[in-house]
């Protein structure tokens, strides 16, 4: 099963995430953001940082959880390459791994995660997320 894939969208990156959990949806929605934000460059695990949030919907703790990583580079010069998260009870807790930005070279495009077009949804057997990233 494919982990994410990129849809066309004018001005912006649209792309659907896929699991077999709503949480690997989540992890690949983050690998899919992490793609447009850094590319395909190796990112070292040196350094391990908490993410804790809560929404009231799939959509707004996707929402919410993806915004981190933008803040985590603007604000603490953080780049991650790999994520484990729990959800339950619309509390997110993840563990994410990564090193410092200033190690690497690459061009973030991405200015905002939106809302819109976004959708957490289960199909049968998969969970299936839909993000539009502003860039």
């Amino acid at each position: 099963m494919e982990k994410f894939k990129f849809l066309e969208h004018t001005a912006d990156v649209k792309f659907q995430a896929y699991g077999k959990s709503l949480e690997e949806a989540f992890v690949n929605s983050s690998l899919a953001l992490k793609e447009v934000m850094f590319g395909k460059i190796k990112i070292k695990s040196k350094i391990k940082k908490k993410i804790k949030i809560n929404a009231k919907d799939n959509e707004g703790l996707l929402y919410r959880f993806l915004e981190q990583f933008l803040y985590l580079l603007d604000a603490e010069n953080f780049v991650f390459n790999k994520v484990k998260i729990k959800i339950k009870d619309d509390k997110l807790e993840a563990d994410v791994v990564g090193d410092k930005a200033k190690n690497y070279k690459f061009t973030n495009n991405v200015k905002a995660v939106t809302y819109n077009q976004m959708f957490v949804k289960q199909e049968r057997n998969k969970f299936i997320t839909q993000v539009v990233v502003d860039v």
